[in-house]
């Protein structure tokens, strides 16, 4: 339970339960994970070409959420499945932001192919939302720790503390490293953005 692993002062709280994201607000929570499998409408993402696909960076206010993702995936070289996959993006963005009280949000979805990020950090955000969606997923750790304690596996939603939030953040997460393994992944990454930030 939830309540129960809180009493405990985890850093981690996850659950088969979008609920559990919101654990992340508590003050000794710093990852809450939402386990859950990949939606079965975006299982063909595996199989994209990747070679045609741009990657997506952008600010998007929370109010243009369900017009402007369609319109971004389609300048990126999403093919017909973009309408799922802006559906699930636009689901979760919305979610992050009733959490995090943000009106516009950064939104990336990034095809990594090389060992961006592979050592533990924490990002200069207030939080962090990460989904992978293909390939190997994010790893966690607790600080002072150099291996991995936990994996967000595709279609889970870890939602990480950053270090505008907490000066030392207890847990710290990386892209997995993939050397010359010939993997990719796709991943999104959604922060909240201040309006002074713009």
């Amino acid at each position: 339970m939830i309540a129960d692993t809180l009493l405990g002062v985890s850093p981690v709280i996850e659950a088969e339960d979008a609920a559990a994201l919101n654990s992340v607000r508590e003050g000794a929570v710093h990852l809450a994970v939402w386990r859950r499998p990949l939606p079965a409408p975006l299982a063909g993402l595996a199989d994209l070409d990747w070679r045609a696909i741009d990657d997506v960076d952008s600010a998007v206010q929370v109010a243009t959420l369900g017009a402007a993702l369609p319109l971004l995936l389609e300048t990126a070289g999403y093919p017909d499945n973009r309408v799922a996959l802006a559906g699930e993006i636009v689901a979760l963005a919305r979610r992050f932001a009733d959490l995090t009280a943000a009106d516009t949000l950064r939104i990336r979805l990034e095809v990594i192919e090389t060992d961006a990020c592979r050592r533990f950090h924490a990002d200069y955000v207030t939080f962090r939302l990460l989904t992978p969606l293909v390939g190997p997923g994010t790893q966690w750790t607790h600080r002072g720790s150099e291996q991995p304690t936990g994996t967000l596996r595709p279609g889970d939603v870890g939602i990480f503390k950053g270090r505008l939030l907490t000066d030392e953040p207890t847990i710290l997460h990386r892209s997995p490293p993939l050397g010359d393994s010939g993997q990719k992944r796709l991943l999104l990454a959604i922060d909240p953005i201040n309006e002074a930030d713009l």
